[in-house]
C-alpha cells in the first residue's frame, strides 16, 4: 500500500476520534509553544544586555588602580594612587591601536542651582570622554583642551539634573550652579540615556575638566581610573594589551612584579553577561523541553489505547492481504500526524505568545530561526520515537488472535 492511501487512512482513523486527536495533540502544543516562549526570552534577554552594555561604548576599555590577583588580600582601589597623569600621556604614546584616552576623577555631593539642591556625583574627565563613553551633546558644546588646561570652571549637565536644578527653564545652557561652594557655568547639556545594565540612572551626572575637579574640589594629583577606546571592537584585545604594555613601563615594573592596576574591557563584560544568559536560555528551554517529553508520552499512550480498540480491525486487515508493515506505517503515520500537527500549532503560538509578550509588557523578546526548526525537529523525532513501539505492537499482531480478540 502507498503512502498516500496510508496517510488517508490514518486521517479517517484520527477524524473518528477528534477530542482525542486534540488532547493528544495539546500537550505537544503546550511543549513547543514554551520552548519557542522561553528560548524567544533568553534570547532577548541576552541581546537586550548586550546593546545596553554596547552603549556605554563597544570599544572601552578601563583602567583602575589595584591588582587583579585573586589570592591573597586585596586593598580597595579607591584608597590606591598608582594612576597618573603620566599614565594617560605612556598609553597614548605606546598604545597604537587606542583612538582616545581620558583620565577621571569623580565625587559625590549636593548641587545647587538658586533656591534647588539635589545630590549626584561630578566626573573630572577630558575633552574626549563622550567619544569613548558615546555620550552626545543635546545641547550647547563640550568643554575643550583649553578649558581643561585652565581648570576652567565649566560643566555639562545629564538631563536627570537639568530636571531636578532647572524644571521651569528653557534650557540650562548659561546657568550658573554650584558645587561644593565653587561656581559651575554650564555649557552644554547631555543628551538622554537612561538607566545601564546595572539599573544606574546615566543621566544623573555632571561632566567638567579633570583638572578643574582635581585642583578646585578634590585637591590631589592622582587620578581614579583611565578610560581609552580602540581603534574598533575587533582590535579591543590587541589594544588592551598593548594599555597593560605601556602602564608597566610607565610604572616601572620589572618583568617578575604583578601590575599595580587592573585593565578591563566591555568585551569582557559582554562576554560574561553572554554566558551567564546562555546558560539561563538553555535551562529555560530545558524546562520548558519537559512538556515536550510529556507530550510525547501522552502520544504514546494514545496509541496503545488505539491499538488495543483497533485490534479486530487489524486482524481483519491482516487476514485479507494486509502486510506488516503497512500497519506498522499506518499507526507510525498517525503518531507523526499527531506530532507535527501539534508542533506547527505550537510555533505559531509560541510567536503570538512571544511578540504579545513583548508588545504588551515590554519584555525584550527574540525568535530566532534556530528555535523554530530546533522545536519542530524535536516534534518529528518525538513522534517517531514514541509511535514507534505501539506501531511495533500493532504489526506484530497475530491475525487469528486479533480477530477472536473482544
Amino acid at each position: 500500500m502507498n503512502l498516500f492511501n496510508l496517510t488517508k487512512i490514518a486521517l479517517k482513523a484520527m477524524v473518528r476520534n477528534k477530542m482525542r486527536t486534540f488532547l493528544t495533540m495539546l500537550g505537544i502544543i503546550i511543549g513547543v509553544t514554551s520552548v519557542i516562549t522561553m528560548l524567544a526570552i533568553g534570547q532577548g534577554s541576552k541581546e537586550s544586555i548586550q546593546e545596553q552594555i554596547s552603549s556605554m561604548g563597544a570599544n572601552m576599555i578601563m583602567v583602575h588602580p589595584g591588582s587583579d590577583e585573586r589570592g591573597g588580600v586585596r586593598m580597595d582601589p579607591s584608597s590606591m594612587q598608582s594612576l597618573k597623569l603620566e599614565d594617560v600621556e605612556a598609553i597614548q604614546k605606546y598604545a597604537s591601536h587606542v583612538s582616545a584616552v581620558s583620565p577621571m576623577v569623580s565625587t559625590s555631593g549636593q548641587v545647587i542651582a538658586g533656591s534647588r539642591n539635589w545630590p549626584t556625583t561630578i566626573q573630572g574627565v577630558s575633552e574626549d570622554f563622550p567619544e569613548i563613553r558615546k555620550m552626545e551633546v543635546a545641547e550647547g558644546v563640550m568643554f575643550t583642551d583649553y578649558h581643561v588646561k585652565r581648570a576652567a570652571k565649566v560643566c555639562l549637565l545629564g538631563q536627570t539634573v537639568v530636571d531636578e536644578l532647572f524644571p521651569d527653564e528653557e534650557t540650562a545652557v548659561g546657568e550658573t550652579i554650584r558645587f561644593r561652594k565653587i561656581p559651575f557655568k554650564v555649557i552644554g547639556v547631555l543628551a538622554e540615556k537612561g538607566q545601564n545594565t546595572f539599573g544606574q540612572d546615566q543621566d544623573d551626572i555632571i561632566l567638567a575638566p579633570y583638572t578643574t575637579i582635581q585642583k578646585r574640589i578634590m585637591a590631589v594629583t592622582h587620578i581614579q581610573s583611565i578610560y581609552a577606546s580602540a581603534t574598533s571592537e575587533m582590535e579591543s584585545e590587541q589594544a588592551e594589551n598593548e594599555i597593560t604594555r605601556a602602564l608597566r613601563i610607565s610604572h616601572e615594573l620589572a618583568e617578575n612584579e604583578e601590575n599595580d592596576f587592573t585593565v578591563r574591557s566591555q568585551q569582557e563584560l559582554i562576554s560574561t553577561f553572554s554566558s551567564t544568559s546562555q546558560m539561563l536560555t538553555i535551562l529555560l528551554g530545558a524546562i520548558a523541553g519537559i512538556s515536550l517529553l510529556v507530550g510525547g508520552i501522552g502520544i504514546m499512550n494514545i496509541m496503545f489505547v488505539s491499538v488495543t480498540e483497533r485490534t479486530r480491525e487489524i486482524g481483519l486487515r491482516m487476514a485479507v492481504g494486509g502486510r506488516s508493515r503497512d500497519i506498522l506505517s499506518q499507526f507510525l503515520i498517525e503518531a507523526v500526524i499527531v506530532s507535527v500537527g501539534g508542533g506547527l500549532i505550537g510555533v505559531c503560538l509560541g510567536l503570538v505568545l512571544s511578540y504579545g509578550l513583548g508588545n504588551i509588557l515590554g519584555w525584550p523578546v527574540s525568535v530566532t530561526e534556530q528555535s523554530i526548526v530546533l522545536s519542530f525537529m524535536v516534534c518529528a523525532v518525538v513522534g517517531i520515537f514514541f509511535g514507534w513501539y505501539p506501531a511495533r505492537k500493532a504489526s506484530g499482531l497475530d491475525p487469528i488472535d486479533a480477530l477472536r480478540y473482544e
